[in-house]
């Protein structure tokens, strides 16, 4: 599996999402996936899914070395007593000593972003994560959290595929040297009867989610994690890795209308 290495961070560029996955459910489609051979897990404290998920961690026997598990701080906790205590919550349930990644979930309205980050960079400094980031910041935000307060994070987790423009953000992470880490990449599941991805699936013998996944890991410091429950979407998620893509099918692609948002709460920063 290919990685991503940033700031001595190395995690599988393709992960399980577990949005929506919970109970039973949820702790079955982790197992499943870490015996498929994922080794990347994301997860927040707003999905209510993290005990489910350090069980079937546990349960796995897998070296924690080998394991990257990102979660995040919901946008109502921002302060730094609240960071500290989401922080501390998510360790316990997942059943771990430390994450690998965590980010700020959503920027909140007239949230204090220095204080926030502050928080965050304190948690790193305290080994309770390696490392840490953001999510659903548009451009002038990650401007605001690398260049004025100078916070050393490596990731921003943004809504990415193939009927979203996202070149603002991903231009401006790729010049700070960050990465992103395109989540709904199915767009949530709208692309599986796109009469374009149809035509390129065709030509490949794979499936239209495979194919949008491998436009994403095709893109230099893009990770991408799709949610998925059952066992055969995990496996054809991985196997999207073997499609090669070429100019032609590229060039369709980036014809496609690029203006389909699919997650936008009432709390959402202003979008590049």
């Amino acid at each position: 599996m290919e990685k991503i290495t940033v700031g001595g961070l190395s995690m599988d560029r393709l992960g399980l999402g577990t949005f929506r996955l919970t109970g039973e459910a949820c702790r079955a489609a982790v197992a499943q996936a870490l015996a498929l051979g994922y080794r990347h897990i994301d997860t927040a404290e707003m999905y209510g899914n993290e005990a489910e998920i350090g069980a079937a961690i546990a349960e796995s026997g897998i070296s924690r070395v080998d394991l990257h598990v990102t979660s995040k701080v919901w946008w109502e906790h921002l302060t730094p007593d609240g960071i500290r205590r989401a922080a501390e919550a998510s360790l316990k349930a997942l059943r771990l000593d430390h994450l690998d990644l965590y980010l700020i979930h959503w920027p909140a309205p007239g949230m204090d972003l220095p204080a926030a980050l502050g928080a965050m960079m304190q948690l790193r400094e305290a080994g309770l994560t390696r490392a840490i980031g953001v999510s659903n910041f548009p451009k002038a935000l990650l401007r605001q959290a690398v260049e004025d307060v100078r916070a050393p994070i490596v990731c921003n987790q943004i809504e990415y595929h193939v009927l979203l423009d996202q070149s603002p953000v991903l231009t401006y992470a790729r010049e700070k040297g960050l990465f992103v880490t395109a989540y709904c990449p199915l767009a949530q599941g709208a692309l599986a009867d796109h009469p374009t991805l149809i035509e390129i699936a065709k030509k490949h013998q794979a499936s239209p989610a495979q194919i949008a996944l491998k436009w994403l890991l095709d893109q230099p410091g893009v990770a991408t994690i799709p949610k998925a429950g059952r066992r055969e979407s995990q496996a054809a998620n991985l196997a999207a890795w073997t499609i090669t893509l070429d100019d032609h099918d590229r060039a369709r692609i980036a014809a496609l209308p690029k203006n389909q948002r699919r997650v936008s709460p009432p709390f959402a920063p202003q979008w590049d």
